[in-house]
């Protein structure tokens, strides 16, 4: 079936609005929240953006869509770039992103599915967005249903094992709705990932596990779109895709940018007006 863009689908100028929005978003939530991860959502801000605003094939007013593609957070702990993504989207009121992490609140620390439209898969123990989503893939693709799935994992979390077994799997099953997009940031919560366990080239790694690899700068949309539209032309019964995107940490705010203590450090309210002024 011929993919078709979400019915407004953004221009290039309008995803830049979008990304800055979601952007404080961030902010402010982690802010009012006391507590979140600003720098990987900071990261993996323009991708999301571009995925919700000009690829996914989605409808908010019909969150189970049966035909609707799916998004999943490997990185759960990035939760608050989805929801302020899913808030841009209508999903979610923009004035409940204030609650996060509160008691009570829907918009806990990793996404819930069962509390949040919108989120297909709980996630934050990491390590386990991929094996779902490759889970996901191939039941669409026995129902002969024409939704794609896309995971986004952060590069930290390619540490674990299971994302390689995953990677195996879907390798092995020539599962080709699936695509796979690394959050290569370079830093996570101990410090540099090729320090803490060297990585190396991951798509070279996914390459031999026998995936079609791309590399996109992170945070241009014309080149992540281009390998979204790349990916989504992939036969269903073919070698997956893996999306190498590089990015950096704390994306946007200069004092957060490749500083590892903003992987899971809110900002003060001082610090919050600083970066909002930049964000402005």
């Amino acid at each position: 079936m011929e993919r078709t863009l979400p019915p407004a689908a953004a221009s290039r100028a309008e995803l830049v609005e979008r990304a800055r929005a979601v952007r404080r978003h961030i902010i402010t939530a982690t802010r009012d929240g006391k507590s979140g991860h600003p720098g990987t959502s900071l990261s993996c801000t323009d991708i999301l953006v571009a995925l919700y605003f000009a690829h996914l094939r989605h409808d908010p007013r019909r969150p189970d869509w049966p035909e609707r593609d799916r998004f999943v957070l490997s990185k759960g702990h990035g939760a608050p770039a989805l929801y302020g993504v899913l808030a841009e989207a209508g999903y979610l009121d923009p004035a409940e992103l204030s609650t996060l992490r509160k008691v009570n609140s829907r918009l806990q620390g990793h996404v819930d599915m069962h509390k949040v439209p919108g989120i297909e898969a709980s996630t934050g123990s990491l390590g386990h967005g991929l094996a779902i989503a490759h889970g996901m893939a191939l039941s669409l693709r026995l129902d002969h249903n024409p939704g794609r799935v896309y995971a986004l994992l952060g590069d930290g979390e390619c540490q674990e094992g299971e994302v390689w077994e995953a990677a195996m799997a879907a390798a092995h099953y020539k599962t080709g709705n699936l695509t796979a997009i690394i959050d290569r940031n370079g830093l996570q919560i101990d410090g540099p990932t090729e320090e803490v366990m060297a990585l190396g080239d991951v798509g070279d790694k996914f390459r031999a596990f026998g995936w079609r690899v791309l590399t996109v700068d992170g945070h241009d949309f014309d080149q992540i779109l281009g390998a979204l539209k790349e990916a989504a032309s992939n036969p269903l019964v073919a070698p997956p895709t893996c999306i190498v995107a590089k990015t950096v940490k704390g994306k946007g705010v200069s004092f957060m940018e490749n500083v590892v203590k903003w992987h899971g450090t809110a900002p003060s309210p001082e610090e919050a007006e600083v970066a909002l002024k930049e964000l402005s």
